[in-house]
């Protein structure tokens, strides 16, 4: 089993889909880095050699951030814009959605289960 940048990556997985369970690596991202260690998109993971893993991982250190250094700046960007104060950075602050999407109904997701009426006591 292949690891790179700290994660195990997928068995019997074309490369292209395997580079996606790295934090940071999407699709667009698999193909390219592919591409630069000049390996075939549909060669399985099981497949890769000490030195095609090595190839892949020298590239991915090289020109992507991925796992924690990714993470942490996706984090400082949130709280930058929740520390000036702007709507997205309020919306974050509050637990509502970012990006203009409707809440009186839906948004269940970011709102958390409903809270019904209060039971009255009598």
């Amino acid at each position: 089993m292949a690891r790179i940048a700290g994660v195990d990556l997928p068995r019997n997985k074309h490369m292209d889909r395997a580079l996606t369970y790295i934090y940071g690596i999407g699709l667009t991202s698999a193909r390219q880095i592919l591409d630069k260690a000049d390996l075939p998109y549909q060669m399985n993971s099981d497949d890769l050699s000490a030195d095609d893993i090595n190839r892949v991982r020298i590239v991915i250190e090289n020109e992507y951030l991925v796992e924690g250094d990714r993470r942490r700046e996706v984090s400082m960007d949130i709280k930058r814009l929740m520390d000036l104060g702007c709507y997205r950075g309020r919306r974050h602050r509050r637990g509502l959605p970012v990006n203009g999407q409707r809440t009186k109904t839906n948004a269940r997701t970011r709102k958390g289960p409903r809270r019904g009426a209060a039971i009255r006591k009598k």
